[in-house]
């Protein structure tokens, strides 16, 4: 990867900003290159860290994070499907095949639960065509109720937004984050 677009800031930290690394990271971690690097807006790193979806939401946090993940991939952001690889396989509980197959070019359907492969079909089908043909909405509907649809469908469009931006700044890969499968 070339070099950042924008260098993250180092500490000290504008009051502000502290505030906001301290709201969105776990006690003793250091903020994210990302953060660090959308602080040089201080408002735009605020309306992200508001409109973020990580907290306790309608669907379970594998599935969340098998959305952020397919979708990542599918974006080529390397940087922020390795950060939720890192951050939050643990709980997730996904198999190193699984954590393979979300950058597949077709994800194999034998490693997925139903409920699964209607997501990742979710996540293929905004990326390729930013709509739901009524097919896969049936799917989804078989597994999900409507408040939960409307949740991924809303992370999917949050993290094609999060790649556009870690694409686009060049934002440098974490130390200790995963790479793509090669």
């Amino acid at each position: 990867m070339s070099r950042p677009r924008v260098q993250p800031l180092q500490p000290p930290y504008a009051p502000e900003i502290q505030a906001a690394f301290e709201r969105v990271m776990p006690p003793g971690v250091p903020p994210l290159k990302l953060f660090r690097s959308m602080a040089h807006n201080p408002r735009v790193l605020q309306r992200l860290i508001a409109g973020g979806l990580l907290d306790r939401g309608s669907i379970g946090l594998r599935e969340r994070e098998l959305l952020i993940l397919r979708t990542t991939a599918l974006c080529g952001a390397e940087y922020e499907w390795g950060v939720h690889v890192g951050a939050f396989n643990g709980k997730a509980g996904f198999t190193p095949e699984q954590i393979a197959d979300t950058c597949a070019t077709l994800p194999d359907a034998a490693l997925w639960r139903a409920s699964e492969q209607a997501l990742l079909a979710l996540a293929d089908s905004l990326h390729a065509h930013s709509a739901v043909d009524d097919a896969l909405w049936q799917r989804l509907e078989a597994h999900f109720r409507p408040e939960q649809l409307i949740e991924c469908l809303l992370l999917v469009g949050f993290y094609h937004a999060v790649s556009f931006v870690v694409n686009g700044l060049r934002v440098e890969h974490e130390d200790d984050a995963p790479r793509f499968p090669a």
